[in-house]
């Protein structure tokens, strides 16, 4: 294996994009649902925040999003752990940082066009004038969109910078 493939193939891009689906859906469950309030899971699917009743079903459906992403984090560690133990790698920081920007578009895209667009189950800001909410989720899949292509420049020039310690005194690889 050529030493650009052996580096290519040594940082586990799929360790940060776990954690960036998991950090996405937590800054839309905490950010959007708890903080600001925008939405909940099932808002626009029938259970407005107008009672009790849909507020509990609400928070359950909330949770269970969380849950989701949570998982997405302990894969993502997992993976990240399992490789670590493999060889000793001095990873560029921009391979993490930029499949974690990866991941948290990846996420952005997905939810924004399942949840927003396909299903309708919620908007990003149904706080305001129905008539605007389609700009609202726009700017969400564009937001998204960015954080992709943004992760995937930080990818590459962070394969660049990464090095092999194995390539630079084998008798450290073993």
């Amino acid at each position: 294996m050529s030493d650009a493939a052996s580096r290519n193939s040594s940082f586990p891009v799929s360790a940060g994009i776990l954690f960036g689906l998991g950090l996405g859906g937590f800054f839309d469950g905490i950010v959007l649902h708890q903080v600001l309030q925008w939405h909940h899971m099932l808002t626009s699917a029938g259970y407005p925040p107008n009672s009790l009743h849909n507020l509990e079903i609400n928070t359950f459906w909330d949770g269970v999003f969380h849950a989701s992403t949570y998982i997405f984090v302990v894969l993502g560690l997992i993976v990240l752990w399992r490789t670590a133990h493999r060889r000793h790698m001095r990873w560029s920081g921009k391979l993490l940082a930029g499949t974690v920007l990866m991941g948290f578009g990846i996420f952005n895209l997905v939810e924004g066009i399942v949840d927003h667009h396909l299903l309708g189950i919620h908007h990003v800001n149904e706080t305001v004038s129905r008539q605007y909410w389609i700009w609202w989720d726009l700017g969400f899949l564009i937001w998204g969109a960015a954080m992709l292509v943004g992760g995937w420049f930080l990818l590459r020039s962070g394969r660049a910078e990464t090095v092999d310690d194995a390539a630079i005194s084998p008798s450290r690889a073993s």
